[in-house]
């Protein structure tokens, strides 16, 4: 379990950590609540920057609550996984915009995030978004996530992969997809009203994806 003991990220603040599953180990990774990217001063971003490697037989599971953006906030992130041939990979990224119950819009953020996945040095998933000022208002239109609160990137990586395709997209509401990259990666997006309806998709699709348990902090 990941603490950040610093409470919350702002600008100029910088995180990394690095992570090995080494060969036939399983290493799962959580938080030990949701993440807060806070509001920062014009100038630098907050940095966090993961590095993690899975070896052959291995098995990582990266399952990080929640980060939530708060209005104003800065925030530079990266994830990048190496996999080795026959390593299994469960991730999931929820990401919140703003605080609903407090009636917080994001009018004002930066946010850069980038999640890279390489199997023997190669890259087979890539995904970054970048956005710059009022995301309320570009997350309200209807074609890119018709006022959706929050959103997740989950993305499995097994030899099973395939047999989870079609449960999987019984289960996920209007809101969400599934797709199969590779014969072996399941894809698999998310955007939900708010943080609660977010989660309440997600536990049963990471439930059913890392053989029914899930760490106890997800379930609280």
């Amino acid at each position: 379990m990941l603490l950040n003991t610093a409470g919350g990220i702002t600008g100029g603040d910088v995180f990394r950590f690095n992570g090995h599953a080494a060969q036939g180990t399983t290493l799962s990774l959580t938080t030990q609540a949701c993440e807060r990217a806070y509001k920062a001063q014009p100038g630098p971003s907050g940095h966090v920057t993961n590095d993690l490697s899975v070896e052959t037989g291995a098995r990582l599971n990266w399952l990080p609550q929640e980060t939530i953006l708060f209005n104003g906030s800065a925030l530079d992130r990266q994830l990048r996984i190496d996999m080795a041939p026959g390593a299994t990979l469960l991730l999931v990224e929820p990401l919140v915009f703003g605080r609903a119950a407090m009636g917080e819009t994001l009018t004002s953020i930066r946010l850069r995030d980038r999640i890279e996945i390489r199997r023997e040095g190669a890259p087979v998933f890539l995904d970054a978004t970048q956005y710059s000022g009022d995301l309320h208002t570009h997350l309200a239109k209807p074609h890119i996530a018709d006022g959706a609160g929050a959103m997740a990137l989950v993305v499995f990586v097994s030899q099973t992969a395939e047999a989870h395709l079609d449960p999987i997209r019984l289960i996920l509401p209007d809101t969400a997809g599934a797709t199969l990259i590779h014969g072996d990666m399941l894809v698999i997006r998310l955007l939900a009203e708010n943080s609660f309806a977010l989660r309440k998709t997600l536990l049963p699709v990471l439930r059913r994806l890392n053989n029914e348990t899930l760490p106890r902090c997800w379930t609280i």
